[in-house]
């Protein structure tokens, strides 16, 4: 097969030398699949181009026979379209505004492993998906935040506005208020009603052991979902309207300390410095590792269409938290 092609700074890559025809798609995955998980648990994140994945539902083919059923996603903090079957849009964001890294659903008490992603419409310039492994950057963070969120996790605080980010009914995925509490007491999401708003806070593990390598990764959304990743000016016109403690979502160290604006771009900076990018072209599919691999999205100009689909669940016992006195302390890690 295709041998993987690693470069400085950008994602593994294999070429194909032909285009798969549609109704072989999911022969392809089953006969390949192997040979890209080899290359997932070697690189984190894949690319292969020449497949020349025309639609939705080519891309969720090749996902079911790579990862089988694929999972829905709960707890969403923005828009997505269907696409055809379990294939979803990128998230409805600003082209003019970049999107930080990430892992999927790492709010959640079940997550995706691996992403399935394809490009059905490259823009004329920008909008590249990065790629940074969490190893590295649980590594290269500064010491003393490397250690409290070790120590402590992290806090999600959402307030569920109507005609802000994503209504409570989407995220939950029910109308039902019953149910909505329900599904918050199973998945420790402490949950308030004041009127029509609801207002979540829950607390997770941000470092945890790979399910398979057994490896410490830095794996939450702190940096992306806290207020100072905000652009600016969106970030005063929410404080105006709605007070600091009224965000549709903000971040905090798991005992409930603020995260400095400093501290966040510490974060960012250090995703910067191990970020792997590859512009798309119309047909690549790109493979991630969620757990072990952030992903972003960079600004853009011109039509882009991208197709997701979630697959692997992995609950979190299965992925647990790595804050032992090892990592706390900071032994075999970098420092800035």
């Amino acid at each position: 097969m295709t041998e993987w092609e690693s470069r400085p700074g950008r994602p593994a890559m294999a070429h194909l030398s032909r285009p798969v025809p549609p109704g072989h798609l999911a022969g392809w995955g089953a006969e390949h699949r192997s040979w890209l998980a080899d290359g997932l648990a070697r690189y984190g994140a894949v690319l292969v181009r020449g497949l020349d994945l025309p639609d939705a539902a080519a891309l969720e083919q090749v996902a079911r026979a790579v990862a089988g059923p694929p999972m829905a996603e709960r707890e969403g903090f923005a828009r997505r379209h269907p696409l055809g079957g379990a294939v979803l849009s990128s998230l409805d964001w600003p082209p003019d505004q970049p999107m930080c890294m990430h892992h999927e659903m790492s709010a959640t008490r079940c997550y995706p492993r691996l992403l399935a992603v394809a490009c059905f419409a490259a823009p004329e310039e920008g909008g590249v998906t990065g790629v940074a492994d969490g190893q590295a950057v649980l590594a290269a963070l500064p010491q003393d935040l490397r250690q409290r969120f070790a120590g402590s996790g992290w806090i999600l605080d959402r307030c569920f506005h109507r005609l802000v980010g994503l209504p409570w009914e989407q995220a939950f995925g029910t109308a039902d208020r019953a149910e909505t509490e329900r599904y918050a007491e199973a998945n420790d999401i402490e949950l308030t009603w004041d009127g029509d708003l609801l207002r979540t806070r829950q607390r997770r593990a941000a470092v945890v052991r790979h399910p398979a390598t057994g490896a410490e990764v830095w794996f939450n959304q702190v940096a992306f979902l806290n207020e100072w990743s905000m652009d600016r000016n969106v970030r005063e016109y929410l404080v105006m309207q709605f007070g600091p403690a009224g965000l549709p979502f903000n971040t905090r160290y798991g005992d409930g300390g603020a995260i400095g604006a400093d501290e966040i771009d510490a974060i960012n900076d250090t995703y910067e410095r191990h970020t792997l990018r590859e512009p798309w072209r119309k047909g690549d599919l790109m493979l991630i590792d969620n757990i072990r691999m952030a992903h972003s999205r960079e600004p853009y100009r011109g039509r882009r269409e991208i197709g997701l689909v979630f697959g692997d669940p992995v609950p979190s016992p299965d992925c647990p938290p790595a804050a032992g006195a090892d990592l706390a302390a900071g032994s075999g890690a970098g420092r800035d």
